[in-house]
């Protein structure tokens, strides 16, 4: 390449995002927020490798899932030929390291998991091919209790968020032999209305049907809909756990709508599925799914574990508190410290340390290229971080040994200017600010304001 030759551009790998400074304060807000509402219900961290065994997903997933044949990224490890995948979902992993490390030996386990997940599919709104999921996973329990908390957490969770237009849609696709049963009479049923079926319905005719009733093909629905449904199949144990998912539902007051047709994409569900969808998002209205997935341990080689879980999109969410909630502040800090001055400058690091060490989060003016350093153009740059307050130091200010406290949100912030004590800067900080903020918490990082 010539010298005077300027480099292409290398830009991102297309449908993998990144999270700029100004969305980090709403990520924040909701991995906070879903983690306080996880705990409250008693589930533990579980961290899974991003890569796993490709037969892990080939067998939980079924090798003819759209995951496995179309969407997954998979590679041969060039070190020893192991055939490797990047995980599309972490369900399979989480269960996996449940068995391989016997968590469940003691008593049933609740565990959530978050981080991205990885599907080469076409990129659009709210569908990309590196995505963030927030999953749960109950291990060991048996009855509809189980599924029906972990609905309520799901609820627990839209109300914490301020999300109120998320509907609960609720299904059973009860056991194997039910299904079977079922299957045999769906394909007949599409056998009959090959002329109806799409490319993709044709092709899962007589290896997934069941995924033929998820179709959002418009001129497919009202076959689809006059279909033989699953409910009808199902024996008195599935009705009685289906039942019992309901009557706890009514009785918390979670509104919900059963849905014949809502099936799972994964072979390794059964009983209890549900979806959590909005009609503001589009053709991605899903932003959670789940259920319950009694077979898959044993799928593993592992010991019978009942099972039930979720998976949620978290880019979809954070779409719907953009739509529903106030705008977050983009606030980098409680505390921006202005200084002019060498002896002002040193005393500045003394105050941002002092600061960061009663619990406030602080930037201090440091020079940027291109940008002078004023009095004026640091107020402005202290303005633009959101902080609450900046404080001012300069050479009038170091020979008195105090320092200007300026608040810079109040609706009278012009007059609301404050000369402190320098020794005593933080604690009147500290008062004012965490005096004042309800959402702090007590170790001392200060939450979003709206």
């Amino acid at each position: 390449m010539s010298e005077n030759k300027k480099s292409e551009k290398i830009v991102g790998v297309k449908g993998m995002n990144d999270v700029l400074p100004a969305d980090a304060p709403l990520w924040e807000l909701f991995e906070n927020t879903v983690q306080t509402v996880l705990k409250s219900y008693g589930f533990q961290q579980i961290r899974t490798p991003i890569v796993e065994s490709t037969a892990l997903f080939a067998r939980g997933l079924g090798a003819v899932t759209d995951i496995v044949e179309k969407e997954m990224y998979s590679f041969t490890d060039s070190m020893n030929g192991d055939q490797l995948t990047l995980r599309p979902e972490s369900t399979a992993g989480v269960l996996r390291a449940a068995l391989e490390h016997n968590l469940t030996y003691d008593g049933p386990k609740r565990l959530w998991y978050a981080g991205p997940q990885f599907r080469h599919e076409r990129p659009q709104r709210g569908r990309y091919r590196q995505f963030q999921q927030v999953g749960a996973e109950a291990l060991g329990f048996t009855g509809p209790d189980i599924d029906a908390e972990l609905i309520m957490l799901c609820q627990r969770l839209w109300d914490d968020l301020g999300l109120p237009d998320i509907k609960l849609e609720l299904n059973s696709i009860g056991d194997a032999d039910e299904r079977n049963k079922h299957r045999i009479d769906l394909i007949a049923y599409f056998e009959q209305h090959k002329d109806v079926l799409d490319a993709d319905a044709q092709r899962r005719l007589y290896t997934n049907p069941l995924r033929i009733l998820d179709t959002k093909n418009p001129t497919m629905q009202a076959m689809v809909n006059a279909a033989p449904k699953l409910l009808d199949y199902l024996g008195q144990e599935s009705l009685a756990h289906f039942e019992g998912v309901q009557s706890i539902l009514r009785h918390s007051n979670i509104p919900y709508t059963v849905n014949p047709r809502l099936v799972r994409g994964m072979d390794y569900y059964n009983r209890t599925v549900f979806e959590w969808v909005t009609d503001q998002l589009g053709a991605q209205g899903t932003v959670c799914a789940g259920g319950r997935y009694d077979p898959l341990a044993e799928m593993f080689g592992g010991k019978p574990t009942p099972a039930c879980g979720f998976a949620m999109g978290v880019e979809r969410l954070l779409e719907l508190m953009k739509a529903n909630s106030e705008q977050v502040a983009p606030n980098q800090c409680d505390v921006y410290i202005v200084h002019q001055g060498d002896a002002a400058q040193l005393q500045a690091f003394v105050a941002a340390e002092r600061l960061r060490d009663a619990g406030l989060d602080v930037v201090l003016h440091c020079a940027a290229a291109g940008a002078g350093g004023s009095f004026k153009s640091q107020m402005k740059r202290a303005d633009a971080s959101g902080a609450a307050y900046a404080v001012i130091l300069g050479e009038d200010e170091v020979a008195q040994g105090v320092a200007a406290v300026k608040a810079l949100r109040a609706a009278d912030a012009d007059h609301q200017q404050a000369t402190v004590a320098f020794d005593s800067v933080a604690e009147y900080l500290v008062d004012q600010i965490i005096g004042a903020d309800d959402e702090h918490d007590h170790a001392g990082h200060v939450h979003y304001r709206h």
